[in-house]
């Protein structure tokens, strides 16, 4: 089933999941099992990150096929551009459609360490635009609450948004944030440029004391006070910071479906117990 339908249905709220293929060749049975968990939950799709110039291409596509074709849950298969030529891209799609996934999430992706400047891609508007050209996908692109970290001004973020909207994408989903009224505001801001596609909020647990550093360094995501006084209070603790976080983000998604948000998407980190705590929680609210 393609993403933009699914979103269109009427007094249905949503619930998605992410996951990341494995690192290591060959090593996928740790993977599936967390895909067969997530997907017994009933979550309406699943979506799998791909490595920075095409590291996980392969295993990527392996994992959504499994989702797709094993578990019968719409899978979302990533899909960077920055270090790959047409060619890979190209090839990519074809082995998508060839495993029968129907969902692309378009993006331009971390720049690899040894990145040598941009190749036949220097954005992710040129891969949704290849994308649109070389088949009947679903495209979703990402946006930032708080501004991409790479973009000074947020009206500037916003416009180049407008573009990608404008260049095939059917959705978004946000980078992680910690502060719904960020995303509300994020909301007002897009609908007056003229983005009218579905945003999906993206909801990351942090569990671990550990998390909280490295996730505001890669997204930019501002912590709130309230959050930051749960990490200091229960870091040494980790069965108590583990609690804390499941109960943070259950909070934060009570409150976006409280406040007329339809679809949630939860960053898992491949941590399937977090998830149905999560869902657990949500029972009667999903219904």
């Amino acid at each position: 089933m393609k993403i933009r339908d699914l979103l269109k249905e009427e007094n249905k709220i949503t619930f998605s999941c992410e996951i990341f293929p494995p690192k290591k060749e060959g090593n996928f049975n740790e993977v599936f099992q967390v895909v067969d968990r997530i997907s017994a939950m009933g979550v309406d799709f699943i979506s799998v990150t791909y490595g920075a110039g095409g590291s996980t291409s392969k295993k990527t596509t392996e994992v959504a096929s499994y989702i797709q074709n094993q578990c019968r849950t719409t899978a979302l298969a990533h899909l960077t551009c920055i270090d790959s030529t047409q060619r890979h891209i190209h090839d990519h799609l074809e082995g998508l459609k060839n495993c029968g996934i129907e969902n692309i999430m378009a993006l331009r992706g971390d720049k690899p360490v040894d990145f040598a400047g941009p190749g036949q891609y220097s954005h992710a508007i040129e891969l949704i635009r290849d994308i649109r050209r070389n088949g009947d996908f679903c495209i979703g692109g990402a946006c930032y609450p708080e501004g991409h970290v790479e973009c000074s001004h947020k009206k500037e973020d916003l416009l180049y948004l407008k573009e990608k909207v404008d260049a095939g994408v059917d959705f978004l989903t946000t980078q992680m944030f910690f502060d719904n009224n960020l995303f509300y505001n994020f909301l007002y801001r897009a609908l007056a440029v003229g983005i009218r596609v579905p945003i999906i909020p993206g909801i990351m647990p942090i569990i671990n004391a550990k998390q909280v550093k490295r996730s505001a360094e890669l997204s930019g995501a501002a912590m709130p006070a309230r959050f930051l006084a749960i990490a200091d209070k229960f870091s040494d603790n980790p069965q108590a910071m583990e609690q804390a976080g499941v109960a943070y983000a259950t909070d934060q998604i009570v409150d976006l479906i409280a406040n007329g948000v339809k679809h949630i998407h939860l960053y898992t980190m491949n941590r399937p117990t977090t998830a149905e705590k999560i869902l657990h929680n949500l029972d009667h609210i999903l219904r």
